[in-house]
């Protein structure tokens, strides 16, 4: 079983290296622009005049500016709501480029994304512990009342809302611990958490996404299967940090680490 284990993991770690190299994928991030910040309309290293409309973003453009509009040569003015499929199926193109519209606590934006970016030609791999059996563990999940908010700092420097859906335990080196989980569209947890290795052998935080649980809250809690966040890969995400009590006390020699 445990031969087995391992393969998959392997396997993993393969579809993961593929998918963070991928031409959009997010070592293309080059620029996040909250539109906020431009009252202009004019965002750095992106033509066109972006800007709001009620919920809307509003794009003018004329040829010169050699943006695209799903697939075609685009001049005039359109109205943009939130890109919600893949980053290669954005409406808006320039070139091999892809501007993505996006919003984060009501606040609208455009990031810029670019097969060419200087992180994805310098991507060597990621670095990661092989798969580890004790690593693999128990957990039970127990979902709050209500569902909170708790504002924690951010990648960029900004604080902003993170919801949480409930407590995930488990024991681990022979320590009960927890993490606050929030519960995703597909059932599956997400945890942001530290441990005693964090910017010291490992990046300063990781993600960790366990299975959806049963109906009795059972799940398994998978330290090989810890994440990069999206920021160890480029500079313009914006991803939560831990929130309080998400730093754990052990060392999780486990996952995803660092960049190569």
């Amino acid at each position: 079983m445990t031969s087995g284990a391992d393969e998959e993991w392997k396997q993993w770690h393969k579809h993961r290296t593929e998918t963070v190299s991928a031409p959009y994928g997010p070592l293309a991030l080059t620029g996040t622009h909250w539109l906020e910040d431009y009252p202009d309309g004019r965002l750095p290293a992106i033509p066109g005049v972006w800007t709001l409309d009620g919920d809307a973003v509003v794009l003018t453009a004329s040829e010169a500016d050699g943006l695209t509009l799903d697939g075609e040569p685009f001049a005039g003015t359109v109205h943009l709501g939130v890109d919600n499929l893949p980053v290669s199926a954005a409406r808006v193109g320039l070139g091999e480029r892809r501007l993505v519209v996006l919003i984060r606590e009501g606040v609208r934006g455009v990031r810029a994304y670019d097969p060419d970016s200087a992180a994805r030609r310098a991507f060597r791999g990621i670095e990661a512990t092989p798969y580890e059996p004790r690593r693999s563990v128990p957990g039970r999940f127990t979902p709050y009342d209500a569902r909170r908010t708790v504002r924690v700092d951010t990648a960029d420097g900004v604080e902003r809302g993170l919801g949480l859906a409930g407590e995930l335990a488990f024991r681990l080196d022979g320590r009960e611990l927890t993490l606050q989980v929030a519960v995703q569209g597909d059932g599956r947890l997400w945890a942001v958490f530290a441990d005693s290795t964090s910017g010291r052998g490992s990046y300063r935080f990781r993600f960790l996404y366990p299975a959806a649980p049963d109906a009795e809250g059972r799940t398994t809690v998978d330290f090989n299967r810890a994440v990069l966040p999206p920021c160890a890969f480029a500079d313009h995400f914006i991803c939560p940090f831990p929130p309080s009590g998400n730093t754990l006390g052990v060392a999780i020699e486990a996952g995803e680490r660092n960049l190569r």
